[in-house]
């Protein structure tokens, strides 16, 4: 995982459900470019066809309520996003995406500031969010060291593989 990420900026609401996230009617698809393909239809359908690699996703308040589902986060990663930022997240969203290797930060003081196509830089490791255009630096809230492990692995398998000595 790269702890800077430098990305453009994809402004959401309140309230991203996983249903949002990735549709219900999609289930059956299992390779991961297609849940990618269809990520956010249910907020823009034309999200995922214009989003580049790298793109972060930057919410309002709890983000990825819903399902427990892991698809959200899958599709959110096979689409391309770098990393997630909210105001909340709930709770079992928040754990399948960092258990999957998907960067999450919790932000509470961006109301308005960020908006579609902005520039920014983020340190996870910090919790440091600079939006490039005005220089202005923002302070989120740092996630746990086991959660960075976790990450930093590339998500819970690798650290479960290495630990019990099983290549992939």
């Amino acid at each position: 995982m790269e702890t800077m990420i430098k990305g453009q900026v994809i402004a959401l609401g309140n309230n991203i459900d996983t249903d949002q996230i990735y549709p219900g009617r999609y289930l059956e698809l299992v390779a991961f470019e297609e849940l990618g393909r269809h990520c956010l239809e249910g907020v823009d359908p034309q999200i995922a066809k214009t989003f580049r690699k790298g793109d972060v996703i930057v919410a309002g308040t709890n983000f990825g309520c819903g399902s427990s589902r892991e698809h959200a986060p899958i599709a959110l990663q096979s689409m391309g996003a770098s990393l997630v930022i909210a105001k909340s997240f709930a709770r079992i969203f928040f754990r399948n995406a960092i258990n999957l290797g998907l960067p999450l930060l919790v932000f509470e003081n961006l109301d308005g500031v960020l908006h579609n196509d902005d520039s920014i830089e983020v340190d996870i490791e910090d919790a440091t969010l600079v939006c490039t255009k005005t220089g202005q630096k923002y302070q989120g809230q740092k996630i746990g060291d086991h959660a960075l492990d976790i990450l930093r692995a590339g998500g819970i398998k690798p650290i479960m593989r290495e630990r019990y000595g099983k290549k992939r």
